[in-house]
């Protein structure tokens, strides 16, 4: 009996922590069916993002700040700065209609090539690092091709959109696309900056992906790709050290390992909780670019498993959150843009936490919106408003706007009420009146009332352009 009574207890002590939990999944699932829930939470990841960033940027830099400027803050201060100027643009990223986007995106990409090609030229471009990637115009620098894979995004975008219908033919799906995203790698490879390198070649994957491109395709990328990294691995010596110290650490820990060595150590000296905020011993100049590229081992040592946890769990809501806006809205060319960018901001941060806790080679890429810079916060901060202004032109939300008014983040911001999307009209081709022959008058006029009563069958030929528009037009 007492056993019974034992079991029903625990049973009767279950109950409520399910009520609750039940509770709990039921009121998040009822506010994710809200039109703008997906505006709200882009605007809330946003925000808990650049927070921490600034809180960890602050903690990291602060003993590398004193030993260069006698002040604990002129890391932090910059990186504030930074943020100010990323929160222009997205909220001009937040305003600016769909269609200028698509509009000006050929000249976007134009002016970032200049760009790319302007920063190569020696006392133009400034070499930092062992690669001429920034400019430094008054004390403020930034790379160019953070902002050019923005541009290559939206261009890209466009290009394939307007070529939808025609993806199964490679001339089609690659031309112009791979030819400039070509011309790009190599400029980019002329600095040299393999990260960057990286990143735009995501970006160009997560363009053909989901513009449906064959899976053949990704095959023959991955190889040409891999057999590139290879080739370029072998080329620069440090590179190959960077791959060999990758494969064993443990056999140059005071050399090419060394920095793998010490994020290794400062994460596991975290433990599950951390030694506290700002109390970790690597930024005392144990782990070079600790408040830039390995940024992440500073969370995991002062702030432990939890810490780290908590980051992971904000660039998974993004993720999510990113192809809601992508697979919930109708103008092909949102959808596209959306699930681009989010591949390339969440990969970005899958490759700095792959390469901080030894699971890839390092690439020099940094941690968006937490590790401290000023081209990669401005550009993620870019991103973050375009897919803003994405999750705003979901179909529920337009609606829900245009009835029930801006709301108050919307008259807060003073932000424009979005568009709907109207597909682009076909155009309709006539088909070419026949030359009458003399004698032939009553013939030639009836042939013509024909032609005109009787309209043309959808996607029969009428020329040389039939069998594409016939394609389009049934796709």
């Amino acid at each position: 009996m007492i056993g019974v009574a034992t079991a029903a207890t625990k049973t009767a002590a279950r109950e409520p922590r399910k009520r609750a939990g039940v509770t709990v999944l039921s009121t998040l699932t009822a506010w994710l069916t809200r039109p703008l829930a997906s505006f709200h939470l882009l605007l809330a990841v946003f925000g808990l993002l650049t927070v921490f960033g600034l809180v960890m940027v602050l903690s990291a830099s602060s003993v590398d700040s004193f030993n260069r400027d006698g002040s604990s803050y002129s890391v932090f201060v910059k990186q504030v700065m930074y943020c100010v100027a990323g929160l222009v643009l997205f909220y001009i990223a937040l305003r600016v209609p769909v269609r200028l986007l698509r509009r000006y995106s050929l000249g976007l990409l134009a002016f970032c090539l200049g760009l790319l090609a302007l920063v190569l030229i020696p006392g133009v471009g400034t070499e930092l690092n062992g690669a001429r990637s920034w400019f430094v115009v008054g004390g403020v620098s930034f790379q160019p091709v953070e902002f050019a894979k923005v541009a290559f995004a939206l261009w890209g975008a466009h290009v394939l959109v307007t070529k939808r219908g025609l993806m199964t033919q490679y001339r089609h799906l690659l031309v112009p696309v791979v030819p400039a995203a070509l011309l790009m790698f190599t400029l980019v490879m002329l600095q040299p900056d393999l990260g960057s390198t990286i990143t735009l070649f995501v970006v160009l994957l997560a363009l053909l992906w989901f513009a449906g491109a064959p899976l053949r395709l990704f095959g023959m990328m991955a190889l040409g790709g891999l057999t590139g990294g290879i080739m370029l691995a072998m080329i620069a010596e440090y590179r190959m050290a960077r791959l060999t110290s990758f494969l064993d650490p443990a056999s140059d820990p005071s050399g090419n390992g060394y920095q793998a060595m010490q994020a290794l150590f400062a994460l596991a000296d975290g433990g599950l909780m951390g030694r506290g905020l700002g109390q970790g011993w690597s930024k005392w100049q144990y782990l070079p670019n600790v408040h830039n590229d390995y940024i992440f081992a500073v969370i995991g040592e002062e702030l432990g498993f939890i810490g780290c946890a908590v980051v992971l769990m904000l660039y998974a809501t993004t993720a999510y959150v990113g192809m809601r806006i992508a697979f919930r809205n109708t103008d092909p060319f949102i959808r596209l843009v959306a699930a681009t960018l989010t591949t390339w901001l969440v990969g970005q941060a899958v490759i700095n936490i792959g390469y901080v806790v030894g699971l890839l080679p390092t690439t020099g890429l940094p941690l968006p919106l937490i590790s401290s810079g000023g081209s990669s916060v401005v550009t993620s901060m870019l991103v973050f408003g375009l897919l803003a202004n994405f999750a705003r032109h979901e179909p529920e939300a337009i609606a829900a706007l245009r009835s029930l008014g801006p709301g108050r983040v919307g008259r807060l911001l003073r932000l424009p009420t979005p568009a709907p999307y109207r597909p682009p009209a076909r155009r309709k081709t006539s088909r070419p009146v026949p030359k009458t022959r003399p004698g032939a008058k009553s013939a030639g006029a009836s042939g013509t009332r024909r032609s005109g009563a009787q309209p043309r069958a959808r996607g029969a030929r009428s020329g040389p352009g039939s069998r594409a528009q016939t394609r389009g037009g049934h796709r």
